[in-house]
């Protein structure tokens, strides 16, 4: 699946890093720690080769050892004073990596939460995981080292120029001739780092989806035998992720070394000026060796600022995908008035909740879905009186589930408004409507944990009495009997412990203890055998009682008691009535039921 949130080739931009610095404000303490230790550090780097000129100068060049017990006393305070800084430095450094990394994968967890349906349907899971997990990692270590350090190396960098300048302007005007030959190099190779990385990321998400993939379908690969074609597809993914890895490293290969050799170069045209100007006497033996100290140190700081700087361009891919996810906006909102009176989905306002009653009306009803095509509704107006139970049916593929998106307002229609007891279902928060419905759907997801912790997932304060009394209510209890730790028994990751007809037993129990007002069962009995589907339909026909129902049936035999049958076709309602309307009708649903009970009686007679 294409990267929807695939960034274009332009340069480098502080815009998306920008947005991350309020995510991150609880590390920003221990990363203030760590850069202004290293500041610190960097100051202390620069004037050893100081202390070094003078103990030339005095001692050596002078050939006495008087007053130089002085020296070592500097020296060893010195060594005191860097070693506290720099545990401070790695404190505050380990610290903000910690605590910068935990901030940005909650903000993306919380974030995800609050998304709409459409951008789960068109996103993969595989792409969101690698920008919670990988990329949040990466960040989080730029935040916490690079940065430091690269604030480290400008610092020294330009506190070593002031020096040398102070020292001997001549010679420092011979390293200065460097500087924009590093500017210039890194203006042309950033673009292109940039550019390469964001490639190698998009790869790197399709290796983590196909990882997802192969995990989650390991059971449909092995019966379909496709071993050996998901293996081929594999391969080819990481063939393309490589190669977009080693253009990436080979770019990178050839920036670092450019800004090595000019390094080098002022290095060597340093020593030799430096040594003519000893031969005049116009500075000193002293001076020399500090210029030297200072031009190996710059040579590495250049080499490793230039390591960093290609670093901190190429990350901009991943700030980019972190920040695109934590800045998405859901296309489903509640107005700030409603989130004034009713709360969000984090912070509730209960209180001011009104009772739902379960009315729903279709007002002149158009959608279509966000991805464009042709309208799935057009003017579709139908009052659904509480209590009363829809049935929606038709072929697979059909768009049955179109009607229960908007009526639970997963999806806003185009055009027209959905109504709840009478009243627009936006002038009320999403978290009031979903805390009324119950949802089961045709493939069961169970959460890691037991099964009385999934049943109430449904309503978080129910009692052991009230969860295993709705276990009872769908035969579900009967799957916590035969088990070791009944109630307490693990169901493993996604329920893959149990069966899916027992997952969706669970699901059942799951919504009825909701006690919901509008109850939805898509497809929810087709999991299950014809026995277990009998003993549902008792329990639910009583739990439906009193509760508006949308039934998505496939089984036409079960949804006969229906007050309306909604029949779809190419995402159009081409015919609604009663079951007995619908069949002297002799139209689609007279076609859809004849023919499933015509291979129903060849069932029973084989």
């Amino acid at each position: 699946m294409a990267d929807r949130h695939q960034a274009d080739s332009k340069a480098f931009s502080l815009k998306p890093w920008l947005k991350l610095l309020p995510v991150t404000r609880k590390a920003w303490p221990a990363c203030a720690l760590s850069i202004i230790s290293n500041l610190l550090l960097a100051g202390i780097d620069f004037y050893l080769p100081l202390l070094q000129s003078q103990v030339v100068d005095d001692y050596i060049t002078a050939g006495t050892l008087n007053g130089f017990g002085g020296y070592i006393l500097k020296y060893a305070l010195i060594g005191v004073i860097q070693f506290i800084l720099i545990v401070l430095y790695f404190k505050g450094c380990m610290q903000c990596e910690a605590y910068s990394c935990r901030d940005l994968r909650d903000a993306c967890f919380v974030n995800l939460q609050k998304l709409s349906l459409d951008y789960h349907n068109t996103t993969s899971a595989g792409h969101n995981l690698s920008r919670v997990m990988s990329d949040t990692s990466k960040i989080a270590e730029m935040m916490a080292w690079t940065i430091s350090d690269t604030l480290w190396g400008f610092a020294y960098i330009i506190g070593v120029f002031c020096v040398m300048a102070r020292l001997s302007f001549k010679l420092a005007v011979t390293l200065l001739v460097i500087a924009p030959v590093v500017v210039l190099l890194t203006f042309y190779f950033q673009k292109k780092l940039i550019v390469l990385n964001r490639q190698v990321r998009a790869e790197h998400s399709k290796i983590t989806g196909g990882y997802n993939e192969g995990i989650m379908g390991a059971k449909t690969s092995k019966t379909l035998a496709l071993e050996d074609q998901l293996c081929g597809e594999f391969e080819e993914i990481t063939s393309r992720a490589a190669r977009a890895g080693i253009l990436h490293a080979r770019m990178r290969a050839i920036y670092v070394p450019l800004i090595v050799l000019c390094g080098t170069l002022a290095a060597s045209v340093t020593l030799y000026r430096g040594g003519r100007l000893v031969q005049q006497g116009t500075v000193t033996l002293g001076v020399l060796s500090a210029f030297m100290t200072y031009a190996t140190g710059l040579f590495q700081s250049f080499r490793w600022q230039a390591a960093r700087i290609s670093q901190l361009i190429s990350l901009q891919a991943n700030i980019e995908r972190v920040s695109g996810l934590i800045h998405e906006t859901p296309t489903v909102t509640d107005s700030a008035d409603v989130e004034r009176r009713y709360g969000d989905c984090f912070e509730p306002n209960k209180e001011n909740w009104e009772a739902m009653r379960g009315e729903v009306t279709f007002e002149d009803v158009s959608f279509a879905y966000p991805d464009g095509g042709e309208e799935v509704l057009s003017h579709f107006s139908m009052h659904v009186p509480a209590g009363n139970t829809i049935a929606i049916v038709g072929e697979t593929g059909a768009g049955k589930s179109t009607l229960v998106n908007l009526a639970c307002r997963f999806y806003e229609p185009t055009g027209g408004r959905v109504l709840i007891d009478g009243v627009d279902v936006q002038a009320r928060s999403q978290l009031w409507l979903h805390s009324h419905i119950g949802y089961v759907l045709q493939e069961p997801h169970l959460f890691s944990g037991t099964i009385r912790e999934n049943i109430r997932y449904g309503r978080p304060d129910a009692t052991d009495a009230e969860v295993e009394e709705a276990a009872r209510a769908v035969n579900a209890d009967r799957i916590a009997a035969k088990l070791p730790k009944g109630y307490d028994t693990d169901v493993g990751e996604c329920g893959d412990n149990l069966s899916t007809g027992e997952k969706q037993l669970i699901s059942f129990a799951r919504a009825i203890i909701a006690r919901p007002k509008i109850f939805v069962l898509d497809e929810a009995t087709s999991s299950v055998d014809t026995a277990t589907e009998q003993m549902i339909q008792q329990a639910t026909r009583k739990l439906m009682d009193g509760t508006t129902s949308f039934v998505i049936a496939h089984r036409l035999s079960t949804i006969r008691q229906a007050d309306t049958i909604l029949v779809i076709d190419h995402g159009k309602i081409v015919e609604q009535g009663t079951h007995e309307e619908l069949l002297e009708l002799g139209g689609a649903y007279h076609s859809l039921y004849t023919t499933q009970l015509s291979k129903q009686e060849k069932k029973n007679i084989s």
